[in-house]
């Protein structure tokens, strides 16, 4: 995917640049920063994705000569809405046509994109008139078809052949269309440069600044787009940052004005402006190779005029590189899979499931609780990149009927396996598990998380081609600490990531330690330290009116965690 990555030897962590805390013990948490960005429309990373179309067998419709048809496009919204995003040319007199005019749509990982695909004749007498101004409604209608992003990409040949079908109650047959899509490759070529700074300005009292860098774009109408940032050095003034690594495809090209921007990180989220620079990547290219610095400056108003102010302060770019790198999409093209695995947590406090204020509560009405919630939001993204469907699912904190309590229990009833078919399968399986189980507690993550990296060791260990992503879903705060922690450092090293989701009202703030964007580095008992930071927490809100939910989002992140896993030991995808 298209990224921007700050930390090298951490893996090239993605989405707003970098863990703070990996291999820099001074690094100072990000997650105010993360919050200063999204203010300013920061928007992570993502992949341009080229579709080209071809169909064949369409229906004849016209008397003496074969169809003339052309493709409008769609993307279809969670509340079913349709928005046009583009239209090919029209093929004269062909029923197996190969349209030359091909569309880029943006691959975002954390939602489903539905895509729609209506195939037209076009009638004789508009053959000459722009595509873009043909209405739809005067033209032959020969067939739609309908899929998702994600099953194109997920597909080895990243081909998908669909059979078209008529609108109607009794749809018929109507040929098949074929959509290939193709990752632009300035999704993949990336930057990597060594920014530092001398002689900043000490803007703290008791202590030198702490900085950090955002770099920015500045689009047509003006205004900057933060597309990347720096860790957080405490007490420094002249820092060097970790490798920064640009996409091409974030920036628009080498030559798109850029601002690099320093900041004084501030706990409060007001950061204070140390001075910035305006270069392109072509400009930071030549910075290096004359091994000279840029002075910084601060726009100062003298009356009414403004000028910049030119501060001492310097930044210097010790490395500027460029290569072609393996994206996210090239791993699933070559084989890689996301398993989806769920813990359920059954522990008392979240109150009895037959009274309506519980969280567990089952509405006759059909709305889902957080749980289910949670669940729906988080596997029907992650489906598609598991070819089996098979998700295993646990339920921790109750005893089972007749039972001691159990703190990993397989959420289907059975003893010997943890499987359970498709979505559908794991809702099934919780809702009869509120039947068979007796609420207890307490609140421990340790067994699951072990049980979860056990079967991530052994896919591992018979060289399969697995990324596992475990959900636990929780209304308190864990108590085994120390033993989640251990469990975690040990997971580290496995091909995992772990995503909790707390409900309720409780305050989870003691649990944002297990997330190394928001706390220090996780530590076992024995002192060793994680290799990487494989845990997002967040708590669960409702989503908002027609955009994506806060758990949806949080998956934004698996890709750079997957990255991170796959570049750190230097594993190459099979393309």
């Amino acid at each position: 995917m298209g990224n921007c990555f700050s930390d090298d030897a951490g893996g090239r962590t993605a989405v707003g640049g970098t863990s703070s805390s990996v291999n820099n013990p001074n690094a100072s948490p990000n997650d105010a920063v993360e919050r200063f960005l999204l203010s300013r429309g920061y928007q992570g990373i993502f992949s341009q994705i080229e579709l080209s179309l071809s169909a064949t067998s369409l229906r004849d419709r016209d008397v003496f000569s074969k169809s003339d048809p052309m493709v409008v496009i769609y993307t279809k919204g969670r509340d079913g809405a349709l928005a046009e995003v583009g239209r090919t040319e029209v093929v004269l007199n062909s029923v197996n046509p190969k349209w030359i005019t091909k569309h880029t749509i943006t691959y975002h990982f954390e939602v489903v994109q539905t895509l729609v695909f209506s195939i037209y004749d076009i009638d004789t007498q508009f053959h000459n008139a722009d595509v873009k101004i043909l209405k739809l409604d005067e033209q032959q209608h020969l067939g739609d078809a309908t899929c998702t992003l994600s099953q194109i990409m997920t597909r080895k040949d990243r081909s998908l052949t669909l059979d078209l079908s008529y609108r109607g109650t009794n749809p018929r047959n109507g040929g098949k269309i074929t959509v290939h899509a193709e990752e632009c490759i300035s999704s993949k070529t990336t930057i990597e440069m060594i920014l530092r700074c001398s002689d900043l300005e000490q803007k703290d009292l008791f202590s030198k600044s702490d900085p950090f860098l955002v770099i920015s774009k500045v689009v047509e109408s003006g205004i900057t787009v933060p597309i990347c940032k720096t860790e957080v050095i405490n007490n420094e003034l002249k820092p060097t940052w970790k490798p920064v690594f640009l996409n091409i495809q974030q920036v628009g090209s080498k030559d798109q004005p850029l601002i690099i921007e320093c900041f004084n990180f501030n706990s409060n989220g007001k950061h204070d402006s140390l001075g910035k620079v305006h270069k392109s990547l072509a400009e930071l290219e030549k910075l290096k190779s004359s091994r000279q610095g840029e002075h910084l400056f601060l726009p100062a108003s003298v009356g009414h005029e403004f000028h910049n102010k030119v501060l001492k302060s310097q930044i210097f770019v010790d490395k500027f590189t460029e290569c072609v790198q393996h994206t996210f999409l090239d791993y699933l093209a070559g084989g890689f899979e996301l398993n989806f695995m769920v813990a359920v947590d059954f522990t008392a406090s979240n109150g009895n499931p037959r009274l309506p204020d519980s969280l567990h509560y089952i509405d006759p009405q059909g709305r889902p609780n957080a749980y289910q919630r949670a669940i729906l939001d988080v596997s029907e993204v992650l489906q598609f990149y598991d070819s089996d469907k098979r998700f295993p699912a646990w339920g921790f904190g109750a005893r089972p009927i007749d039972g001691p309590v159990s703190h990993c229990f397989n959420l289907n009833g059975s003893n010997h396996y943890c499987e359970v078919e498709g979505i559908q399968g794991i809702m099934m399986a919780y809702t009869s598990a509120l039947s068979n189980v007796s609420l207890a507690g307490p609140t421990l993550f340790g067994p699951v998380i072990s049980h979860a990296a056990a079967i991530a060791s052994h896919s591992l260990a018979n060289g399969g081609q697995k990324y596992f992503v475990l959900l636990i879903i929780t209304d308190g705060v864990v108590t085994d600490l120390q033993e989640t922690k251990d469990a975690l450092v040990k997971a580290s090293d496995l091909p995992l990531s772990i995503l909790i989701v707390g409900v309720g009202g409780a305050d989870f703030k003691e649990m944002e330690i297990l997330d190394a964007d928001k706390g220090g580095r996780l530590e076992s008992s024995t002192g060793r330290v994680a290799s990487r930071d494989i845990v997002q927490f967040v708590p669960f809100r409702d989503v908002q009116s027609g955009g994506i939910s806060v758990v949806q989002a949080l998956l934004a992140e698996l890709p750079s965690q997957f990255l991170t896993y796959v570049r750190s030991r230097e594993i190459k995808p099979n393309v």
